[in-house]
């Protein structure tokens, strides 16, 4: 079983225009839709979809809409009880793809919220399974959250992934490699965070095709105790790096129509070839191919096994570039 934690779940409003979004203009919607939202019910949501055994784990009551749309999709959940409701993420779509998003802080969480929210977690998980820690944390929640839930699941056997940003990525990497998790996916943005990197540098060299600063920037991680890094870079593809091996996964051509989600997407589509035993080059593919699937479909909709192509998606290794043993083991940037 894969067990998704999502510490500030969200429902998630989309509205779709015609053109362009003009500031201070008044817009009319050509359609609108409500999703349950928040980082790992996005991944809950797409495993479910293929099959896959999923758990969510979240704050919530009895009467809170995100709970009842996620009954109606079909999907299990373990909702830690809360006296208020998920907050509301909303997401202004363009006709050429450009997405625009609003989202809320969330509901404070309580000491003893956040208690029951990690012993669900530990709860649940099993040996060889996975768990996954996505997204933003609520306000009242230490930064150090995720990195004290990694520390609670090591004697579960489990795996556990991590696909967060910002402080709470700070915090977590500031705790290795105690806290290392099996897999973590950043983006151009957050690894630049992880590692002292410049994101736009990195985006630049990978749109043309160089992903060795990527994979360089990777290998830092591992060398802090990391076991695997899915870098995505957007229209560049992703980057895997495993103490294996890197490989570089190029997109098919798509026609883009929301974001929202694509992210998520790729780390489902990683542990959806990783529990059908692929190796980790398939693995990478399987990521882009659901992560390339997202992005071609409206608002939140999530992608499943009949829109996904893997076989549209090339990789290739990434040559060894191994870090001076001088790096290799030294801590991340202090200023980090």
């Amino acid at each position: 079983m894969i067990v998704t934690l999502t510490a500030n779940p969200s429902l998630d409003r989309t509205v779709d225009l015609d053109g362009p979004l003009v500031r201070g203009a008044v817009h009319r919607a050509g359609a609108a839709s409500v999703d349950p939202g928040g980082k790992g019910i996005n991944v809950a949501r797409v495993l479910h979809r293929t099959g896959h055994d999923v758990l969510a784990v979240l704050p919530g009551n009895p009467r809170d809409p995100l709970l009842a749309a996620l009954d109606e999709r079909g999907i299990r959940y373990h909702a830690v009880p809360t006296s208020g409701h998920a907050r509301t993420n909303i997401t202004i779509a363009e006709s050429d793809g450009t997405t625009t998003k609003l989202n809320e802080p969330g509901a404070p969480c309580s000491a003893a919220t956040r208690t029951e929210l990690l012993s669900a977690v530990v709860a649940n998980a099993v040996a060889e399974g996975w768990v996954v820690l996505s997204g933003s944390i609520p306000p009242g929640v230490p930064d150090a959250f995720y990195a004290d839930v990694v520390r609670a699941l090591r004697p579960t056997g489990c795996r556990v992934a991590v696909d967060t940003s910002d402080s709470p990525l700070l915090a977590l990497a500031a705790a290795f490699p105690d806290a290392a998790p099996d897999l973590i996916k950043p983006n151009s943005d957050e690894l630049a965070q992880l590692t002292g990197s410049d994101a736009k540098t990195l985006e630049h060299d990978a749109a043309l095709g160089n992903v060795g600063p990527v994979a360089k920037a990777g290998r830092m991680l591992l060398a802090q105790g990391v076991g695997a890094v899915l870098a995505t870079l957007g229209r560049a593809g992703a980057v895997l790096i495993t103490p294996d091996g890197a490989w570089r996964a190029t997109p098919p051509p798509v026609v883009t129509r929301s974001t929202v989600g694509a992210g998520d997407s790729s780390l489902a589509g990683y542990l959806i070839a990783e529990r059908e035993g692929a190796a980790p080059a398939d693995r990478l593919r399987y990521a882009v191919a659901y992560g390339s699937a997202a992005v071609a479909l409206p608002g939140t909709r999530i992608p499943g096994p009949d829109s996904v192509e893997p076989s549209a998606v090339s990789i290739e290794p990434i040559p060894d570039d191994p870090l001076p043993s001088h790096t290799a083991h030294s801590p991340l940037p202090k200023d980090m």
